[in-house]
């Protein structure tokens, strides 16, 4: 990579993903630029690498970022099956994406919604890898369950989101499964039809399939592992979040009490979209550099 293109300051969307080849057989697609310490972004369940707009041109200007498309999404052409997967399969992944990098200090992780649970996956299994982390709602839905009021929300998100969901996917109706975990998971409406927020939902349709016929797509990943993180941990929610995402919120900030926490105003389950120059401060300050 030239060093025009490691420059800060350019925006996400004028890049060109570079295609990565792991030795487990995924392909998984990258973009980069910045300088400094090296940060790799994490998306949640419906975006791709191009989640990451409202924060590329602050934090490329001080970290060397890296914004990934996850197993299953766009523009990524991984067809196996994976009837049980989840968080701890894409954090192997990621772990070989480093590799393949040949990125060889421990780097920073900023993951929002499974993107976070990818995360805190990577960070329990191969600690030595990261060095700092924040993640935005990781939905370690498990956590939630251990209470007697979170296992009713964790209840009532499963009949009216991801049941629904599962049976228009069975069915073939991507559309209205999407419209159905638009919902469930962001508290909104789905965008409209035609739509860009629309299309690149639908061009990221497989991962949130592969997610939700799953047989484990929330893996459980132990308090005690959480607790042993020796990294700088932040967690991050928004004031207006669905009450599932809430629950596991408040589950998983007490099984990691040493943790930075923040609710952010204004802001519903993707903080950095709703509420970017918040993310950004908090980010920023969390790490220790300028804002």
């Amino acid at each position: 990579m030239g060093a025009t293109e490691r420059m800060g300051g350019l925006r996400l969307e004028d890049l060109t993903p570079q295609a990565w080849h792991l030795s487990n057989g995924v392909e998984l697609h990258t973009v980069r630029a910045g300088q400094g310490r090296p940060m790799v972004l994490i998306h949640g369940a419906m975006g791709d690498w191009r989640s990451w707009g409202g924060q590329w041109p602050v934090l490329t200007r001080q970290f060397d970022c890296i914004s990934y498309s996850r197993r299953y999404s766009h523009p990524n052409r991984n067809d196996m099956p994976s009837p049980d997967h989840g968080a701890l399969h894409e954090a192997e992944d990621l772990r070989l994406l480093l590799e393949a990098m040949d990125l060889r200090e421990p780097v920073i992780l900023v993951g929002s919604s499974y993107g976070g649970f990818v995360a805190l996956a990577l960070a329990a299994r191969h600690p030595h890898l990261v060095r700092a982390l924040v993640a935005v709602e990781p939905p370690m839905m498990k956590y939630a369950e251990r209470s007697a009021r979170g296992a009713a929300v964790v209840r009532a998100f499963r009949r009216e989101v991801i049941d629904p969901a599962r049976v228009a996917f069975a069915a073939g109706d991507d559309l209205q499964a999407s419209q159905i975990m638009t919902a469930g998971i962001g508290g909104a409406g789905a965008p409209p039809a035609g739509s860009e927020a629309m299309t690149r939902r639908m061009q990221n349709m497989r991962a949130m399939k592969m997610l939700n016929l799953s047989r484990d797509e929330f893996p459980w990943i132990s308090p005690e592992e959480l607790q042993a993180l020796p990294m700088p941990v932040m967690l991050l929610s928004g004031e207006n979040t669905p009450p599932v995402h809430a629950a596991i919120f408040e589950a998983v900030c007490e099984a990691m009490p040493a943790a930075h926490k923040h609710k952010v105003t204004g802001s519903g389950h993707s903080v950095s979209r709703d509420q970017p120059e918040t993310f950004n401060k908090l980010v920023l300050e969390f790490l220790g550099a300028p804002v």
